[in-house]
């Protein structure tokens, strides 16, 4: 990444849209976010927080450093991800990842960005990547875990994971909610759809042999990896039991897990405790999902008080980024 951050831990995930581009991008079935009297809307949905939370550069980097934050690492929401209709969201793309570069540049080092990327054509999300690479502040790419039922383990999206390794950027993998019949109530398409989502493209870069093909990807998956941690011993089992399994990859999913990036958004200390215990600790990095409502409203005190200390947090946070150790920096 170009450039330096404020000193203090890192918050790689957490969300940003400019007012103009509240309509999401051509093709979206959402409806378009709106501001109501100040709140933000889904469509007809109200999301539950101020619209100046997700829209206003000032308002942000208040609220960061409200939080005891260092940094915060913001991307577009997910709605805004380019997948519905992706060769008419260059247009879109390229305003984003603009305006993107504009508003952390005028933060002094307390807002870096994630850009939007298409997944659809390599030749177009490597454009963008390239112009990504080379914008101050800017440390990689957020994308959804599937893609018109696909993941990381093939076909473009896996061609997009390597041009992102190649050009040194990070990549944030971030759940959609994508709608299920059985998950019309009780909000369950967050509740059990963000962590499945997640899941399924830890599976897909574990099982699929992704991370031996390009091991200098830093790529993170958010909400503490779904119930990756809880399946991996299942996953081993497979690996080992079924030829299916194993003949996309040269190791056990154990083995490459210690590789990959996880936030800290568990929402149960005894979960973020397992996903420790499977999980490099130099790859846990501090997450908030701000400022939505299943955000983790302290998310430096969560980790201090569950035994991860901030020197650690700052650390690991710099190395997802891609960025010097802050002692190096300074």
């Amino acid at each position: 990444m170009n450039g330096d951050i404020r000193a203090g831990v890192i918050d790689v995930h957490a969300h940003w849209l400019p007012r103009d581009l509240l309509a999401l991008p051509l093709g979206n079935p959402l409806g378009g976010m709106n501001d109501r009297d100040g709140e933000l809307f889904l469509g007809d949905i109200p999301l539950s927080f101020p619209t100046a939370a997700m829209t206003d550069v000032d308002t942000i980097v208040a609220d960061t450093l409200k939080a005891g934050l260092g940094a915060r690492v913001v991307s577009a929401p997910p709605f805004a991800f380019p997948v519905h209709a992706p060769a008419e969201a260059d247009d879109y793309v390229t305003a984003y990842n603009e305006q993107l570069a504009d508003a952390v540049s005028r933060t002094d080092g307390t807002l870096v960005g994630l850009g939007l990327v298409r997944l659809d054509d390599v030749a177009a999300a490597r454009r963008e990547l390239t112009r990504l690479a080379a914008a101050e502040g800017i440390a990689g790419v957020a994308v959804p875990p599937v893609v018109d039922g696909r993941s990381y383990d093939r076909g473009v999206p896996r061609e997009v994971l390597g041009v992102a390794a190649e050009l040194g950027l990070s990549v944030l993998v971030h759940p959609m909610q994508l709608p299920r019949a059985e998950w019309d109530r009780h909000y369950l398409v967050n509740l059990i759809g963000n962590p499945v989502e997640t899941t399924t493209a830890v599976a897909a870069v574990l099982l699929g042999g992704v991370l031996e093909e390009l091991p200098d990807l830093r790529i993170c998956f958010v909400h503490g990896g779904g119930c990756a941690s809880s399946l991996l011993g299942r996953w081993g089992h497979g690996w080992r039991s079924r030829d299916d399994v194993h003949r996309g990859s040269t190791r056990p999913p154990a083995e490459s897990f210690d590789r990959l990036y996880f936030d800290t958004i568990t929402h149960d200390p005894e979960v973020l405790r397992l996903l420790r215990a499977h999980a490099s600790p130099d790859r846990i990095v501090c997450g908030s999902d701000y400022p939505f409502d299943m955000a983790q409203p302290d998310p430096v005190g969560y980790l201090l008080e569950h035994g991860i200390d901030a020197a650690t947090l700052e650390e690991n946070g710099r190395r997802f980024l891609g960025m010097k150790p802050a002692d190096a920096s300074r």
